[in-house]
Parts: C-alpha cells; structure tokens; sequence
C-alpha cells in the first residue's frame, strides 16, 4: 500500500477593510465620499490656531460655535463660525 497524499489549498487573505477618512469615519457608510471629504477639509482647519485680527500672531482658537479666543493677547472675541480668513 502507497501513502495517500491530500492536497489542501493554500490559505487566502482575507480582503482587509478599506482606512475610514479621518474623522467623516464616525459616519461609516453614509452621506457620500465628497460630503465626508468636505467635512474633513472643514474640521481639520477649524481646529488647528488661527491668525489672531488683533495682535497679528499665530494664537487664536475656536472656543465654540462663533467665538475666539488668543491664547497670546488674552482676547476673546466673535467671528466666523469654523475658521479665520
């Protein structure tokens, strides 16, 4: 009597999940890549220090909704909603 030999098909990868964009991934599958690309565009901008209209310097940031505040110069005031021009 010979040895019987039994083939066994080599393992595939299983296919990976596609990277979620940035923060838009909280939505998952919903809203549409361009709105969640948008979204990201907007969010990451507002939370980064913005020029400050008063002392010139690389300080303020976005509290809440509309209001400002330089951590340079101590003031704190309204404007745009997201981010400084």
């Amino acid at each position: 009597m010979t040895p019987v030999q039994i083939r066994v098909a080599p393992f595939k990868k299983m296919t990976t999940k596609s990277k979620k964009t940035k923060a838009a991934g909280r939505f998952g599958a919903r809203y549409g890549k361009r709105a969640k690309d948008k979204l990201v565009k907007v969010e990451d901008k507002q939370r980064k220090k913005q020029k400050c209209p008063f002392c010139e310097k690389e300080g303020a940031k976005r509290i809440e909704k509309g209001v400002w505040e330089c951590k340079k110069c101590g003031k704190k005031f309204a404007s745009h909603t997201y981010y400084l021009d």
